[in-house]
């Protein structure tokens, strides 16, 4: 974790009163309740992927994709979600569906979470949208890159 973040984790416990919960203000107690919420944290970016995966392992045939796919510039929507606009080319002969990952990262390339979306039934030759909507509100300078896609 960066002195940044921890400084961040540190100034939103202190300004959301998480550090007063307990008799114990040591700064041992101070930085285990830091430590904790760095670790939720960590686990909803752990979780997401690991979900990603999951959905990955169950496409049969998959063709790499990733050169066929444009995103758009990550928006932050009414609900605080961060979305990005996900275009796919489909240069086969026939119907095909996509799943792209999409991994949404700060301005030093730190993953904040990852996200698959599916196109389905993009014509042959055509194209095909959709949106990849973050799954937890995420701030600051987001940004968005294509982690890997699947043609099949």
């Amino acid at each position: 974790m960066t002195r940044r973040t921890t400084a961040a984790l540190v100034a939103a416990l202190a300004l959301t009163g998480l550090t007063g919960c307990s008799d114990d203000g040591s700064p041992s107690s101070v930085a285990s309740k830091v430590a904790s919420a760095a670790s939720r944290a960590g686990d909803a970016v752990s979780s997401a992927t690991a979900e990603a995966g999951r959905r990955f392992d169950d496409i049969r045939n998959g063709v790499d994709a990733e050169d066929d796919v444009r995103l758009g510039s990550p928006a932050t929507a009414s609900d605080g979600r961060t979305t990005v606009a996900v275009t796919v080319a489909n240069s086969a002969g026939s119907v095909k569906s996509f799943a792209v990952q999409v991994d949404f990262t700060d301005g030093t390339g730190k993953l904040l979470d990852a996200v698959v979306v599916t196109v389905a039934d993009v014509p042959a030759g055509g194209s095909g949208k959709g949106t990849a909507r973050s799954t937890h509100d995420l701030s600051g300078d987001v940004r968005a890159k294509v982690s890997r896609a699947v043609r099949y």
